[in-house]
């Protein structure tokens, strides 16, 4: 074998100044919204949309993202405990994003600035999911150097030991196998949206990308680790249950007939 496990014992903080402290994962998911930004704003220059358009999207998308992950995670996997001690849901640094939270209110707030822009909500989002799946990649990367999210145990040679979280047998890094699944998504959705000169079919990038990153979601799920006790009796975990409804919602915009102009 070419690889004999990985020891991953890398710090999650880059650097602290008295008791700040800058971390992978804060700085990685600021870095999915700045990149993010300047390919949208590539996108909207390409089409003549004015910019201003552009600040006020990406407001709903900091809301949205931030607000629909902590209570994806609250809702989904830990109410009983959050119900119990309600201010802690504020305690965002403590960790607990859920990503299926995030898209529920990704799209609720794109339905919302849609409608308050008179833009056609399958424009909006089919740009949106872009960078979005590359803000996947840089999302798992940072759950890497936190060292969590990791795969079950496994003896093949890229399998990872996750030192800092105390173990001690090496683990998949589906942090990885992820993080690379969206980079790959990313790579893919702004080829075709520059292939098709900026003027794909509606609702098809919005469609593939939920195939394919919540079918890769459901699949991966079988190799995680639970992230809560609950779904140790489940034949399909939380992650895997939520991503259905998604892969069933693109499999039906990827199957619609476009609507013909005269």
């Amino acid at each position: 074998m070419i690889l004999q496990f990985i020891h991953w014992h890398v710090s999650p903080t880059i650097f602290s100044l008295g008791p700040v402290s800058v971390r992978w994962y804060g700085l990685l998911f600021a870095m999915s919204f700045v990149v993010g930004y300047f390919i949208m704003l590539r996108i909207f220059r390409k089409e003549n949309i004015p910019e201003p358009l552009l600040d006020r999207l990406s407001m709903y998308m900091l809301i949205a993202t931030v607000v629909g992950a902590r209570l994806g995670h609250v809702l989904f996997y830990e109410p009983e405990s959050y119900l119990a001690h309600p201010l802690d849901i504020l305690k965002i640094w403590q960790g607990g994003l859920a990503s299926h939270g995030a898209a529920i209110g990704i799209i609720a707030a794109l339905l919302l600035f849609a409608r308050k822009t008179r833009q056609p909500f399958l424009w909006v989002i089919d740009r949106i999911v872009i960078v979005v799946a590359l803000a996947g990649f840089f999302i798992r990367t940072g759950n890497l150097f936190n060292s969590e999210i990791y795969g079950n145990l496994t003896q093949l040679p890229w399998g990872f030991i996750f030192e800092r979280a105390g173990e001690t047998l090496p683990r998949h890094p589906t942090q990885i196998y992820e993080g690379l699944c969206y980079l790959g998504i990313f790579i893919f959705l702004l080829w075709y949206y520059f292939q098709k000169n900026g003027k794909p079919r509606p609702g098809f990038l919005f469609g593939f990308f939920l195939v394919s990153v919540f079918g890769f979601r459901l699949l991966v799920e079988f190799i995680k680790e639970p992230q809560v006790n609950f779904e140790n009796s489940m034949a399909l975990n939380m992650g895997q249950l939520l991503s259905i409804p998604f892969i069933i919602g693109g499999i039906i915009l990827l199957a619609r007939k476009p609507k013909i102009t005269k």
